[in-house]
């Protein structure tokens, strides 16, 4: 599945993850700057797309409105793109699981703390 990357990520990490989910872009490739997460939303549930975010309002969409999109959340996303592409393909295999499963509408993926 192909996914959508929100405006708080960086329009290089679709680049960056498109080998394993081809077809990947950014909201701003298709003309969506700072457009509200209700209009993304449509956008991609009309696509075909699941949303990769690092906002927890797409989470409040995905409660009141169900499943598809597909929501994808990288929890306190505050690091670069590196990190963001290492967290999307370190559980790639369970990413995939989880957009063909028919039940769940959000995963969260979130950095493992270690020590400074």
């Amino acid at each position: 599945m192909k996914l959508l990357l929100d405006e708080n990520l960086s329009p290089r990490l679709a680049r960056r993850i498109n080998d394993l989910f081809d077809g990947s872009i950014h909201v701003r490739s298709v003309g969506s700057k700072q457009t509200p997460d209700r209009e993304i939303w449509d956008f991609a549930r009309l696509n075909g797309f699941a949303i990769l975010t690092a906002d927890a309002d797409f989470q409040d969409l995905a409660v009141s409105f169900g499943h598809p999109p597909k929501i994808i959340v990288l929890k306190g996303c505050d690091y670069g793109n590196a990190m963001a592409e290492a967290l999307i393909r370190s559980p790639a295999i369970r990413v995939a699981h989880f957009l063909a499963d028919e039940e769940r509408a959000v995963l969260s993926l979130r950095k493992k703390w270690s020590p400074l």
